[in-house]
């Protein structure tokens, strides 16, 4: 049994640029500290806007252990709460996703309003206190279409980047976006090797032909300034810049999340096979149909393109040590008609091929790692930068919380 004093030491002996150690991507207890010490702890993506359009309406989100509800209520608000009745523990919502005007058990009817507050409990007697029954909270953030759960005590601080999602996707207007289609398939991989598969693009020519019609695969297109910045990106971005349409690559100081705007190949708009808008709709105030797609990454569980078009969300969720659940949402404008402004099939044909696509990768990556003949091989500096950026943060990140010298304790 590997100890968390075990996972430190490989930790600290890791090569720099290069990847982890077998145990990393499949040991049940490297798995487990991953959880602890990310998953339970940091702001995790859970769901978009649009996906709780109405008071009542829910989202199911199972995280390792944790099973938790994200809740519209009455005020307009979202709110999180563990899906666990105060009674005695019953799981409140077994569907993933749905609309009740208020939060029953199944198992004995105790009722809750969607604020949390418990409404009803037969036969409790008369020194039964209702007021401390309540739903367990979990910590909520709802910013520019998005909403983010955080499992930890205390949360991380949410203020910093909450100004970035304002000024990056609060164009694209995703609060007045529905759901057109949303997919989740099951990865049999390590999420690690989701995450790193999903930060280069080092194997788009050779595995994505459906993406590589659109998306521009130069690794060097938009860099943290203009000077790291093909002439191609350099432009790109000034011309959205000018236009009022922030652009320039930020990151957080620990490099958990970032943003750019970068453009697609030719005169493309859009992730089609054709390179032309899936929806004739522009979503938001984005003031051209060039505008290329706005990237924001947050490790652990999420990357995004923003689109004038649309908004793809992708939530990565660990399900085992080599199973990892992906779920693709694809946003339209709130009054965008199915079959007149979009077509279902055109929109979502290139990421719907791109995933299966990455999913047979990354369960090829699995199985070679899982042979003990395995051994961390090199990353390009040039290709796999952003793999070795997500690898340092992860390092970085369990390094520092297993050593206990973070402050956050998860709840």
């Amino acid at each position: 049994m590997i100890r968390d004093a075990d996972i430190l030491s490989l930790l600290l002996a890791r090569r720099p640029d290069h990847s982890l150690e077998r145990a990393f991507y499949t040991d049940p207890a490297v798995f487990d500290a991953d959880m602890r010490t990310l998953y339970y702890r940091d702001w995790l993506m859970a769901a978009a806007s649009a996906e709780l359009p109405k008071t009542g309406a829910f989202v199911k989100l199972e995280i390792g252990a944790y099973s938790v509800l994200i809740v519209r209520g009455a005020d307009g608000m979202a709110r999180a709460f563990h899906n666990s009745c105060r009674h005695r523990g019953s799981r409140l919502c077994s569907a993933d996703k749905g609309s009740n005007p208020k939060l029953v058990c199944p198992y004995h009817q105790w009722t809750y309003e969607l604020d949390g507050r418990l409404l009803y409990a037969r036969d409790m007697g008369p020194d039964f206190d209702a007021s401390k029954h309540g739903l367990r909270p979990v910590h909520c953030r709802e910013e520019s279409g998005l909403i983010f759960v955080s499992l930890a005590e205390v949360a991380p601080d949410f203020t910093k980047m909450a100004a970035q999602l304002k000024a990056y996707v609060g164009p694209h207007g995703l609060a007045k976006t529905k759901v057109a289609f949303q997919s989740t398939i099951t990865e049999n991989a390590n999420w690690k090797l989701v995450l790193e598969n999903n930060r280069e693009c080092y194997h788009c020519s050779g595995s994505h032909p459906s993406l590589c019609r659109t998306f521009n695969d130069d690794p060097n297109l938009v860099g943290a300034d203009d000077s790291m910045s093909s002439p191609v990106g350099a432009a790109h971005v000034k011309r959205c810049e000018e236009a009022g349409l922030p652009a320039k690559y930020v990151v957080d100081a620990k490099e958990q999340w970032r943003f750019v705007r970068i453009p697609f190949l030719g005169n493309a708009v859009s992730y089609t096979m054709d390179g032309k808008a899936a929806v004739s709709r522009r979503v938001g105030s984005v003031p051209f149909d060039n505008a290329g797609t706005c990237l924001f990454f947050h490790y652990p569980n999420t990357w995004n393109h923003f689109l004038s078009d649309q908004g793809l969300i992708f939530k990565v969720m660990p399900v085992s040590p080599t199973q990892t659940q992906v779920t693709t949402t694809w946003l339209v404008h709130a009054d965008a008609v199915e079959g007149v402004d979009y077509d279902l099939d055109r929109l979502t044909e290139v990421w719907l091929h791109t995933n299966d696509e990455d999913r047979r990768i990354v369960e090829e990556n699995q199985k070679g790692i899982n042979s003990p003949a395995y051994t961390p091989g090199p990353y390009s500096q040039n290709q796999e930068s952003g793999v070795i950026q997500f690898i340092d943060w992860y390092v970085t990140a369990m390094l520092d919380r297993l050593s206990g010298r973070a402050s956050i304790a998860a709840s």
